[in-house]
């Protein structure tokens, strides 16, 4: 059974109509030269790294798949996607030679092609919100699932797909969008867990002053009981003055590692902030609960959300030690 592939034409499509006019699909990763030869997806891989060695391993290893595939896996008489951002247009064919190579393509940017027979144009609007999330993958290439070819099928001989409802759709947009949220959110703490235990104090540091405080942050040592104190003025003279002990480690903090923090908090007005990226056990928030001076503990979904909240705000220096991008969605 014919397989289907969307082949991206580079960065908002801007490839497509030369897609088009040429009757072609091209690829990229000029610097891996003429992989025609190679056999194996090892292959492959040892030429990604040898090509791209500043990559990282995920980088080059998923390079090395994409080219892999296009070279090796995708067959003639298979179908191809390609998307025209510009006139939101989806092009349809087959697929009508092997994988060829020549340096010149594209001014050398996209050596490696297939012929291909275009067949239909589809317009995105016409498609569900599910193939169109589908279809948003950014991989160069990658398999289109049988059931979202289907839509592709009907509408290419004058049918149409099933739509859903007006509400439907907008509950199918609002779960893509906590999707996305989720995902996210877990990629930005897989971040935070990778910064080492003096980069976490300074984040933390960063995040107290785009909160309108100011922060003295205590060098390194064995005994880490306080690690930040924070205050209007920055001297700790002011009241409130925050005591901050950051525990960047997988273990959870328990009943004894809350009452050392809370020794620490002498004076009376003093607040405690305990930060851990490991959490907190039930007998710790217990024992937070019923302490003479306030303390908050916050695991990392707690400083996650409160980065989140206050980024816009932050430093340079901070956000260098997380670095996020903004997203728009269609409210």
């Amino acid at each position: 059974m014919a397989s289907t592939w969307l082949v991206r034409a580079d960065s908002g499509g801007r490839l497509a109509p030369e897609f088009k006019s040429r009757a072609i699909v091209a690829i990229g990763w000029i610097e891996a030269g003429n992989t025609l030869d190679l056999v194996t997806r090892e292959d492959f891989s040892q030429r990604m790294a040898e090509a791209y060695p500043e990559d990282s391993k995920p980088k080059q290893r998923s390079a090395a798949g994409q080219v892999f595939r296009f070279v090796r896996e995708v067959q003639v008489g298979d179908q191809v996607v390609t998307y025209d951002s510009a006139r939101r247009i989806y092009l349809v064919g087959r697929i009508v030679s092997e994988a060829r190579y020549d340096a010149t393509l594209f001014e050398g940017e996209f050596p490696t092609y297939r012929q291909i027979e275009w067949l239909h144009e589809i317009a995105r609007d016409e498609l569900t919100v599910k193939a169109k999330n589908s279809l948003g993958s950014t991989l160069t290439l990658f398999k289109v699932s049988a059931e979202i070819y289907c839509e592709f099928e009907a509408l290419m001989s004058g049918g149409k797909p099933q739509q859903a409802s007006e509400e439907d759709e907008g509950l199918e947009e609002e779960d893509l969008l906590q999707d996305l949220q989720a995902r996210s959110l877990e990629f930005i703490k897989d971040r935070v867990s990778k910064l080492d235990w003096e980069q976490m104090q300074d984040l933390t540091a960063g995040l107290l002053r785009a909160m309108g405080y100011k922060t003295r942050v205590s060098p390194s040592g064995p005994d880490r009981g306080k690690d930040i104190v924070a205050s209007p003025d920055g001297f700790g003279f002011e009241q409130p003055r925050i005591i901050v002990e950051v525990k960047h480690r997988r273990a959870q903090m328990g009943t004894k590692e809350v009452r050392g923090f809370l020794a620490v908090i002498r004076h009376p007005g003093d607040k405690g902030l305990y930060v851990s990226t490991g959490g907190f056990s039930r007998e710790a928030y217990y024992e937070a609960e019923r302490a003479n001076n306030p303390i908050t503990l916050m695991n990392l979904d707690d400083l996650v959300e409160a980065i989140l909240e206050h980024y816009e705000a932050m430093d340079l220096e901070t956000r260098v030690l997380l670095p996020l991008k903004r997203v728009y969605w269609p409210a």
